[in-house]
């Protein structure tokens, strides 16, 4: 039987950050993946922004951040757009190389001390107690033979609808109207505006969400659309109808298709319990709105990682001790999840007729003086109905 102080399942960007900043604590630990190559399959769009890697004290590297991003563009359903780029935005970041970035994060684990097992199934969870309190020992499946794993604390960040999380007693499950549904292409042919600029495309062709173009570098650009998981058509149909009525993408050609679910409920209604601690997708760490969750699952895991290892000084499992998590997360990312679930259900209250409206008014006007009252008049000008959502956003957000 291999022992260790903790075990983190799934090396995604959170559980890599947790093994990391768990072994920087301390405490010893072991990293589990049941692929045999981490970072595939990609299911990511691999947008991130500056201030993220700032949190989480990560220099880009160019072998995985491969196209500088000063903005985006807000294209309306009837194409008008908004560019909100470098001139008016403080905020720049990166498209990355998902399948490298994430390889390089485990790289980072390993470098701290956290030992790292590939092709490793956690199959069975079972709970035990010894004189220094209680333990749990996991049976996984490693290389095709059967090991046994101790450990004292287990940090469970194995994704949407946690398995690990449900063998502790947590509901994990998601409704259906909860979960974004994903498809992308990586294209090669792409007529980017901007290669610097991202692409977020408005509208009821996307199903209750929208599509993106991420450039990548050259004519390479990731197309996709996160859908609702309640619209009655599969993602890849609304996809191809988007590639297809969209001039700059008319010679474009696919060489990856991406597929995943995004979970866009918020946080799930327990991220811990007795020696458990629950990241990334598994804790619903995602940006309700994007379905974005690389920054605020990595900082859940760094989160995750740091009070295990207080817990491990201290010889203190209990879900008491280790409650520290919700709270220093919910400071850390300022109670973004909540306020960005608020933000998407207004989002997807507009019309198509309201959408191009808002948009129609705000380009050209010049945001690096408005304040938030400024911003309200403007919906005011458009319809006092939109300007009564939007009040009741900002008195949350701001």
């Amino acid at each position: 039987m291999m022992e260790t102080e903790g075990l983190v399942i799934g090396a995604g960007p959170a559980g890599s950050a947790a093994a990391k900043h768990a072994a920087l604590g301390g405490a010893s630990v072991i990293l589990i993946d049941k692929k045999s190559e981490i970072g595939t399959p990609k299911r990511c769009a691999e947008g991130i922004y500056d201030h993220g890697l700032k949190w989480l004290e990560i220099e880009p590297n160019p072998q995985w951040a491969v196209q500088r991003i000063n903005g985006g563009t807000i294209i309306a359903p009837d194409r008008t757009r908004l560019t909100l780029d470098e001139t008016i935005l403080p905020e720049k970041g990166y498209i990355i190389e998902r399948k490298v970035f994430d390889k390089y994060m485990a790289m980072d684990a390993a470098r701290a001390g956290a030992k790292i097992m590939v092709k490793t199934l956690a199959k069975s969870i079972m709970k035990d107690e010894d004189s220094e309190g209680s333990f749990y020992v996991i049976d996984c499946e490693h290389m095709g033979e059967i090991i046994e794993i101790k450990a004292r604390i287990v940090i469970a960040a194995d994704g949407p609808e946690s398995r690990v999380a449900r063998a502790f007693g947590i509901n994990s499950t998601r409704k259906p109207q909860h979960m974004m549904s994903g498809v992308q292409y990586e294209m090669a042919g792409v007529d980017c505006e901007r290669m610097d600029l991202i692409e977020l495309h408005l509208g009821a062709f996307a199903g209750g969400g929208y599509a993106w173009v991420f450039p990548k570098g050259d004519d390479i650009a990731n197309v996709g659309i996160a859908i609702s998981s309640a619209s009655k058509r599969p993602a890849i149909d609304y996809l191809n109808e988007f590639i297809e009525s969209y001039p700059p993408l008319k010679n474009a050609k696919a060489v990856e298709l991406n597929v995943g679910g995004d979970p866009i409920g918020g946080l799930i209604g327990q991220i811990y319990s007795d020696n458990l601690l629950v990241c990334g997708d598994a804790a619903g760490q995602v940006d309700p709105i994007t379905g974005g969750g690389i920054i605020l699952g990595m900082l859940g895991g760094k989160t995750a990682g740091q009070v295990a290892a207080r817990a491990v000084r201290a010889k203190d499992y209990s879900a008491e001790r280790l409650s520290e998590y919700e709270v220093l997360y919910d400071e850390y990312t300022q109670g973004a999840i909540p306020k960005l679930a608020i933000a998407r259900d207004v989002y997807l209250s507009l019309s198509d007729d309201e959408l191009n409206s808002i948009i129609h008014a705000f380009v050209g006007l010049d945001y690096k003086s408005m304040t938030p009252s400024d911003i309200l008049k403007v919906f005011l000008k458009i319809s006092p109905r939109l300007a009564l959502k939007f009040t009741k956003l900002f008195k949350i957000i701001f």
